[in-house]
């Protein structure tokens, strides 16, 4: 594997923790439409890094498309209100090992979320001078492939590698023709990875060592 010019990170599970808020912002979205219905963290947790239309379709099962995404649209809202002030938990070393890798690397953040939920992130880690940019799902609503290869283009990247948490990240990265690194603190397992790390700080004591 050659060494990276950039790296492209996943949000949740790899970068932050924010379940309990996610699901927060699903409960006093149902709460407001009156609907009988509590989603817990645990629920929540197995369905992490999946795209809206594919999570809506198991969390909403009997709704039709539009109005499944139609709640789904009013939940990333209440979540956009709700992050600043209930945030989530920066996984440890991570703040720190991204404001000393931006020192060598272009850093990125690509996450299967709505627009507005990585700028949050990036405000509440305190890594705003870090990441030289930025997709998500909301953008185009296109899977994780196409916008690591739209951030490609973009900025010229020549060796980007991306780092993630679940088998969907890895089969992702794979589509895009990248290498894949693992980080099993997270949400997910696999093993279809070409480097492996078990906190963040291995992985920051790696890349500046390269």
């Amino acid at each position: 594997m050659q060494k990276p010019d950039s790296l492209i990170f996943d949000m949740d599970g790899t970068l932050w923790d924010a379940v309990d808020t996610y699901a927060s912002s699903w409960n006093l979205t149902f709460e407001k439409l009156a609907i009988k219905r509590i989603i817990g963290r645990d629920e929540l947790m197995g369905l992490m890094g999946m795209e809206g239309r594919k999570l809506t379709k198991i969390l909403l099962p009997d709704l039709d498309d539009d109005k499944a995404m139609g709640i789904y649209m009013d939940v990333n809202e209440t979540r956009r209100q709700i992050i600043p002030t209930s945030g989530g938990n920066v996984y440890p070393g991570v703040t720190e090992g991204i404001k000393q890798l931006s020192t060598k690397y272009k850093l990125f953040v690509l996450s299967n979320c709505a627009v507005g939920i990585i700028p949050l992130f990036i405000s509440w880690a305190g890594i705003g001078n870090d990441i030289t940019d930025s997709i998500a799902y909301g953008y185009n609503g296109m899977p994780k492939h196409h916008n690591m290869q739209i951030l490609i283009d973009k900025h010229e990247l020549k060796n980007p590698v991306y780092v993630g948490d679940t088998q969907g990240d890895a089969e992702q990265t794979h589509m895009a023709g990248l290498p894949f690194i693992f980080v099993s603190y997270g949400f997910g397992k696999t093993d279809d990875y070409q480097l492996r790390f078990d906190d963040f700080e291995s992985l920051t004591a790696y890349y500046m060592s390269l």
